[in-house]
């Protein structure tokens, strides 16, 4: 055998194995390069991370409990009496002890009030400039188109009470109209003479609630101008 023939096939068997040696690593090399850039050919490892957390409710806002708020006691006494359809507008004061006075409309201390439960007395005397317009409506039919006429009442306080006449009784001896009907808390009684001041049976008109409301001072108080009757 030609000794070169047998050195290039040597050197031919070398470079097959070292290029298949090369071929190899570089295979592995970029398995490995493409395992590690794009993950594909290897499992990739799990990141770790936090467990989610579970959000806590957002607590309603807590809501103490609001007691209601009392309406306060009317303290106000009747200042004012207003009949706009017998034209009647007079000043009101406690009564006296003694006759009553003129020019004035009275209350009756020993009854109650406007806005409070009970029953308002207020008297006049039937004379020009005060209650005689009621006594004269009293006289025909029995003061029937007293009916339903609204009667406006303010307080000392600076509030306006509203009411409706719903019963006339003529030549009373006693104060038996103040009886409060079924389901009525408060009402005014209206009362005047029928005669001279020595005659006792009185005119006795009772009114309904309707309304209560704030009133201007001005008005809820006109100054009174108090006359002793002769």
């Amino acid at each position: 055998m030609d000794p070169l023939h047998g050195l290039r096939r040597l050197l031919v068997r070398v470079q097959v194995a070292v290029f298949t040696a090369a071929g190899i690593t570089l295979v592995m090399s970029g398995l490995l390069t493409y395992n590690a850039t794009a993950g594909i050919l290897a499992t990739p490892h799990p990141t770790a991370t936090s467990p989610a957390e579970t959000p806590s409710p957002t607590p309603f806002p807590t809501i103490a409990p609001v007691a209601p708020t009392a309406t306060p006691e009317p303290t106000g006494t009747a200042s004012r009496i207003i009949i706009p359809a017998l034209k009647i507008d007079m000043p009101i004061v406690q009564a006296p002890e003694a006759f009553p006075y003129c020019n004035v409309a009275q209350y009756v201390k020993e009854f109650s009030q406007p806005g409070r439960p009970g029953a308002t007395v207020i008297g006049a005397h039937a004379r020009p400039e005060m209650f005689l317009p009621l006594l004269e409506a009293s006289l025909v039919n029995d003061g029937a188109s007293m009916l339903g006429m609204l009667v406006l009442v303010y307080t000392s306080d600076n509030h306006l009470y509203l009411y409706e006449i719903d019963l006339v009784k003529r030549h009373q001896l006693n104060y038996d109209i103040i009886a409060l009907p079924e389901g009525v808390t408060q009402q005014i009684v209206i009362t005047t003479s029928e005669g001279n001041r020595d005659t006792k049976p009185k005119l006795m008109i009772r009114a309904r609630f309707l309304h209560e409301t704030a009133a201007d001072p001005a008005r809820a108080n006109p100054p009174p101008h108090i006359v002793v009757c002769q």
